[in-house]
């Protein structure tokens, strides 16, 4: 795969996570979940990877091998060029420093009986950064970074608001300078207006302190704002993989321009009259996924082929990939989907 023009941070190759399922008295091991089913992509240094997708896609997977919180059943994490799927438990203590998250749900990422220099000051205390009078200061200045004030450093975490509370998830992070984060829905639960607000925070940071996103969003409209780059999961699998303004203007996979047609446009006339693209049934058990193309249960341009032959993931220029035959035959142009609800 071609990677960014910068030396990639982050390469991910073949990655493949199965969860097994046990059954029966004797608790037999029966099925497996698909969660991430042969995944490759790589994160330059300094730049934003958006990963979306449908609920069970598999995304937050995906951020938490990366993270080294779960083990892969096969394929490589480098990280700086070191596979850190392979790390002592002494090295992956150390890997944290380098590497952090910001939950979704800032309620209830916070312990509610920590104030708010406590949470913030733990990193320090268990990597043994800072202490006293010095911890005292991080604090205050991570504070100060994410737009809190110094005196909310003996509140509790029941005294802020949803976007304050993710406000001091992002301190957190941040306190053992990272050079890489996994946001993994960080805004989804916000408001819209306070939307706006921590993603405007988080690019800031990252023009600041040289930081790199791996961003997790089901809400494409806030991908296109933050990433720089987007790659679009189904059923386990990368179908699409390209810059922002190439995946946003010329998608060449069903399934991308099916998530595309979803977002509304502010504009009466423009949305009355673009083509909707509406898919039948539910996206598919990732214990049971379909055979040859996942997404051929649902696509409305699916033929027998899509239902036999997995398709490759292939570059079609200028760094954008897709996985769909269609595109491979018709040498990297788009198919053609009907207006109006798609039965497939």
């Amino acid at each position: 795969m071609q990677t960014p023009q910068n030396a990639p941070l982050l390469e991910v190759k073949d990655l493949v996570k199965y969860f097994p399922v046990y059954a029966g008295l004797l608790s037999r091991h029966v099925a497996d979940v698909h969660a991430v089913d042969g995944v490759d992509f790589n994160i330059a240094s300094g730049e934003t990877l958006g990963l979306v997708g449908e609920s069970g896609s598999g995304k937050t997977t995906v951020g938490r091998l990366i993270l080294n919180l779960v083990k892969p059943t096969r394929g490589s994490i480098r990280f700086e060029g070191r596979d850190i799927t392979k790390l002592t438990r002494p090295e992956t203590r150390r890997l944290r420093r380098e590497m952090q998250i910001i939950f979704q749900d800032p309620f209830a990422s916070l312990n509610p009986r920590m104030t708010v220099g406590e949470i913030v000051g733990e990193p320090l205390k268990i990597h043994g950064i800072y202490r006293g009078k010095k911890a005292q200061e991080r604090i205050i200045e991570l504070l100060r970074l994410v737009g809190l004030r110094a005196y909310h450093v003996n509140r509790f975490p029941h005294e802020f608001s949803g976007g304050q509370r993710q406000r001091i998830g992002v301190a957190r992070a941040l306190a053992v300078d990272p050079k890489f984060i996994v946001c993994d829905e960080p805004v989804s639960a916000l408001d819209v207006s306070i939307q706006a607000q921590v993603i405007n925070l988080l690019e800031g940071l990252q023009e600041q302190l040289g930081l790199t996103y791996l961003f997790i969003a089901h809400d494409l409209s806030v991908v296109r704002h933050i990433s720089t780059r987007v790659a679009v999961m189904y059923v386990g699998k990368i179908v699409e993989l390209a810059s922002r303004n190439n995946l946003y203007d010329n998608p060449l996979h069903p399934y991308t321009q099916a998530l595309l047609s979803a977002i509304p446009i502010p504009d009466p006339t423009t949305e009355g009259r673009r083509k909707r693209i509406v898919l039948a049934g539910d996206i598919p058990s990732p214990v049971h996924p379909p055979s040859g193309c996942r997404f051929h249960t649902r696509c409305p341009v699916a033929y027998e082929r899509c239902r036999i032959e997995e398709p490759a993931f292939r570059e079609y220029g200028g760094g954008h990939f897709a996985a769909c035959h269609l595109v491979e035959e018709q040498g990297g142009h788009a198919p053609t989907i009907a207006e109006g609800p798609i039965v497939a």
